[in-house]
């Protein structure tokens, strides 16, 4: 029963993002849950009837370009759609994954047992409201939820050491919440 549910959560937290926002002619992410269309409640009602602020309920944009990234790792990366980063030689990447804070929150304590099974080392970050770094010899995966949003942070084969794994993460969720 336990694992149904936890497919479920993971279901519904999936589809969350895609179905809170729009995109609009421009190929930008439209932040009103009902597209712009006058006289929807954007307000969400929690499990406890309380209405809260559509905000928690969206899925927010990339935080990032690509000259912020190459900025942040200290080598040129490339934008190649859907806030995923490339070095140009298919090698490195770094990918972030945008959900509602809800959405962050039903996945987090799985997302987490998960990065326990996978990484070296996992440890808290103590910023926003929840998240982890998990850092291993050939990446590194942070979450964050905050009140912007959930982010799932995502590097792989920069031929870093666990040190600078570590650094830049650090400073990719830093420059998330600035």
């Amino acid at each position: 029963m336990r694992r149904a549910m936890t497919v479920l959560a993971l279901a519904a937290a999936l589809l969350a993002p895609t179905a809170c926002s729009a995109i609009d002619g421009s190929g930008t992410t439209d932040s009103s849950a009902n597209g712009g269309i006058e006289g929807v409640d954007d307000s969400v009602t929690d499990g406890d009837g309380d209405t809260e602020a559509q905000g928690s309920a969206v899925a927010p944009p990339c935080p990032f370009t690509a000259e912020q990234v190459s900025d942040l790792v200290g080598q040129s990366m490339e934008d190649q759609g859907n806030c995923l980063f490339g070095d140009g030689k298919g090698v490195a990447s770094l990918t972030i994954t945008m959900a509602s804070a809800t959405a962050g929150e039903v996945t987090y304590d799985y997302q987490r047992d998960q990065a326990g099974k996978t990484y070296a080392n996992v440890s808290d970050l103590g910023k926003g409201t929840k998240s982890y770094l998990a850092i291993k010899d050939i990446g590194a995966e942070a979450v964050l939820i905050s009140d912007q949003g959930a982010y799932t942070v995502t590097m792989s084969s920069f031929s870093f050491d666990t040190a600078q794994y570590d650094q830049t993460m650090r400073a990719l969720i830093d420059a998330i919440l600035a």
